[in-house]
């Protein structure tokens, strides 16, 4: 009775405690998601396809450091860093290198600081010292070798054959079969992102997953996985277009995700077969961007693909080694509706071979504060006669102003004109500022540009 009496006489302080914990608790900010801008950053894929080794990579990063004053992060080594002979032609020749427990690790010969043991972790230390942030490339699954070995899943009594859905490959990847929806299957995944956790990973990008096929079980899986490593690690997904009907579920688990198939340096490319888009034409960007525009913000963003400017040498992923062949028109279109859009934005070029009109088109910082700091982005609809060859986006700035950007999709010059209520502003005076060029133009009560074929202008209006 005496001790029940005690803890009577504190109640009244405990609960005091307790309340004036709950405000605080209740004022706590939410926790910053990983990407609470678009991400921007290199991709080795369009220069460098499986190739890529340490002192390319290195020579790439020391480039993208001089860049990040203007917001370029994070340095991604794409598929193939696993392989033995990234130029071989089956799996046998590729020679994928495997830990003990199933998972994938750089070869030695390729990335020396991977070397007895340590991974990726030397290398990705060297890339934060660099004032930067390291991602990787996978391909969903797990490796065929490690289901032939059957090896233990690290942390679990699990082993390969109990993780792995030998009904279930990527149509386009011979390398791994599917993860099953189990515990097993969970295990496994756990033990990829805590090893990606301890190289000090800031991106993962997992391809054959967003769709063609869409994997709604391992993309669950990988989420769960990189947040029970406590580290903030970017989750990209691909390839596209992932269909708009799972765009809720897609959103609630990445914070990228593919919305075409590979999109590469034409302005649109032939399709011989029904049912096949690859690869994408800048144009065909159009189409698809508007539908994701009310799914854009608070962390997540549609991805429009990487950025298939500047060299795409010496081994790109597609195609022979070559620069661009997009035009500088399309070119600057090509980043002008990513910006608007607020499309992740992920350089593809060679950064070593960086040439000044590239340089030019990436250092626009007016332009990239539309891709990280605009909001309500969307196209504007029902625009008036002399628009049918023509797109129109709107956007808002972080202190109200707001852009409009205008594209001319004809293979001819156009001009396009309109007050400016006809394509989403308000009517009055408005004074356009090029962001392009950087020119203030005159105030006016309607809007007229000519543009040539393919072209673009962006425009902050006040």
């Amino acid at each position: 009775m005496r001790r029940w009496l005690r803890i009577a006489r504190f109640l009244p302080t405990v609960l005091t405690g307790l309340l004036a914990i709950g405000p605080a608790l209740a004022a706590s900010p939410a926790p910053t998601p990983p990407a609470p801008t678009p991400p921007m950053g290199w991709n080795s894929w369009d220069a460098y396809g499986f190739t890529i080794d340490e002192a390319d990579f290195k020579a790439n990063v020391g480039v993208l450091a001089t860049l990040k004053r203007y917001g370029w992060t994070y340095a991604v080594v794409d598929e193939g860093w696993y392989m033995a002979d990234p130029f071989g032609k089956t799996l046998a020749e590729r020679q994928y290198l495997l830990d003990g427990n199933g998972l994938l690790v750089p070869v030695p010969a390729r990335f020396p600081t991977a070397a007895d043991g340590r991974g990726f972790k030397t290398l990705a230390d060297w890339v934060h010292a660099q004032g930067l942030k390291f991602g990787l490339h996978i391909v969903r699954g797990i490796p065929k070798q490690a289901v032939e070995r059957n090896t233990p899943v690290a942390g679990a009594s699990f082993h390969a054959a109990d993780v792995a859905d030998t009904a279930d490959t990527c149509p386009w990847d011979d390398g791994n079969y599917g993860v099953r929806d189990t515990p097993a299957g969970q295990a496994y995944y756990d033990s990829m992102m805590a090893q990606y956790a301890r190289w000090g990973l800031d991106f993962l990008k997992v391809d054959c997953i967003a769709d063609h096929p869409y994997k709604a079980s391992e993309i669950r899986q990988i989420s769960s996985a990189i947040a029970k490593t406590g580290r903030p690690i970017v989750l990209s997904l691909s390839p596209g277009p992932t269909n708009l009907s799972h765009a809720a579920e897609i959103s609630r688990y990445g914070q990228m995700w593919r919305i075409t198939n590979d999109v590469w340096d034409g302005w649109t490319f032939p399709h011989e077969k029904p049912g096949d888009d690859f690869p994408y034409g800048v144009r065909d960007l159009f189409d698809r961007l508007p539908g994701w525009a009310p799914h854009t913000g608070q962390g997540r963003w549609p991805d429009a693909d990487m950025l298939p400017i500047g060299t795409l040498a010496p081994h790109p992923g597609w195609g022979e080694p070559r620069a661009s062949r997009l035009t500088a028109e399309e070119q600057r279109t090509l980043i002008t509706l990513w910006a608007i859009a607020r499309s992740p934005l992920i350089l593809g070029a060679n950064l070593t071979k960086l040439d000044d009109a590239t340089r030019a088109l990436i250092t626009n910082r007016a332009v990239i504060a539309v891709d990280q700091t605009a909001k309500d982005s969307r196209p504007v609809t029902d625009l008036p006669a002399g628009f049918e060859n023509a797109r129109v986006w709107l956007a808002t700035g972080a202190k109200g102003q707001r852009y409009l950007a205008l594209f001319n999709l004809d293979d001819k010059p156009a001009t396009l004109s309109a007050p400016w209520e006809k394509v989403g502003l308000a009517a009055g005076r408005h004074a356009p500022h090029d962001l392009w060029t950087d020119k203030a133009l005159p105030a006016a009560e309607a809007m007229a540009v000519t543009l040539p074929a393919h072209g673009s202008a962006l425009f902050e209006v006040k």
